[in-house]
């Protein structure tokens, strides 16, 4: 799950990683161009845009971001095994800030380690949804 969630993370932010790279040009205390602040802030966008795509929608639809494709890992409800839908599944993704926040160790994140389902403690527990390795 970790190693999904990372290649998710790592692709969605391939364009911010290049606007950060566009504003490294300029020196300390210079005031980049409009054309280069406007560059990066499409760059910005495009990052969440692939984020929201990837985690919401593709999850949302087929139970698998490209990261748990990758690993062969599938988010479904519990209730039924089927992919949660778009807006379910971004509705999870933002319990997860639940799950990091969590006296500020990730507990939330550390659950599955000892939960019997291998759920977080908000973000699958509330959404009843549970992660499943197809390999």
């Amino acid at each position: 799950r970790v190693g999904a969630y990372l290649i998710d993370n790592l692709i969605a932010l391939i364009p911010a990683f290049l606007a950060v790279i566009l504003f490294s040009g300029t020196n300390p205390g210079e005031t980049p161009s409009a054309g280069a602040s406007l560059v990066a802030f499409l760059r910005y966008l495009v990052s969440l845009g692939i984020w929201v795509y990837n985690r919401a929608i593709q999850a949302g639809r087929t139970g698998q971001s490209w990261g748990k494709q990758v690993l062969n890992l599938r988010l479904v409800r519990m209730a039924d095994g089927q992919p949660m839908g778009g807006g379910m599944a971004f509705l999870r993704d933002l319990l997860h800030i639940l799950d990091g926040l969590i006296c500020l160790l990730c507990i939330g994140f550390l659950w599955p380690l000892w939960d019997a389902r291998r759920q977080t403690l908000f973000a699958d527990k509330i959404m009843n949804t549970v992660v499943l390795s197809e390999g």
